[in-house]
């Protein structure tokens, strides 16, 4: 199976969570997503100037209620670890667990079982117009210990209210969905 077919399987099976709600309807990116895919073959690569989809992942440490955000080089934000498919990458939760690897140095993250989190679209600069970003969670063991990418200008822990004071409204939305699925975990 291609990274292509795979990535439309996650989108198929994808359900729309039963919180938390805000404006952005999940159904309509996940719509939006596999007719992207349908109408690009190229769609899960970088080239694809129409825009392409990404694999990310929130690091995040239950125990000690915080997630691992990373100070993007480029666009000076705090996000979540993710980025764009390779051609190593057989499936998207792999390429969003090998981003999450090398981003936050952390070993032996695994990720929350019950597939994505979240969809975000946004924008991006010329040539290419959009990111379509598959939003996964990753668990570190507790204790982890973070190293500092090329990617990155900083690397910190943040609690979770915390997080607000640093991060925008995606990444916050990414937090509410991952904590939502840990208490339907528990």
């Amino acid at each position: 199976m291609s990274l292509h077919d795979d990535a439309v399987l996650v989108l198929k099976e994808l359900k729309e969570p039963k919180e938390p709600k805000e404006c952005d309807s999940q159904e309509e990116l996940r719509g939006l997503y596999l007719d992207h895919l349908a109408a690009h073959p190229d769609g899960m690569w970088k080239a694809c100037e129409a825009g392409h989809v990404t694999a990310s992942a929130l690091v995040i440490d239950p125990e000690r209620g915080k997630v691992l955000l990373t100070l993007h080089r480029k666009l000076n934000m705090w996000l979540q670890m993710g980025g764009h498919c390779e051609p190593v990458d057989r499936t998207l939760a792999g390429a969003a667990l090998r981003e999450a690897t090398e981003e936050s140095g952390i070993p032996d993250l695994t990720l929350l079982p019950g597939g994505p989190v979240q969809l975000d679209r946004h924008p991006i600069p010329a040539p290419c117009n959009w990111h379509l970003d598959v939003q996964y969670a990753a668990l570190a063991q507790a204790g982890a210990l973070e190293r500092i990418s090329d990617e990155s200008l900083d690397l910190r822990w943040f609690g979770f209210e915390e997080a607000a004071e640093v991060a925008d409204g995606s990444v916050l939305r990414l937090i509410e969905r991952t904590r939502a699925a840990l208490r339907a975990q528990a």
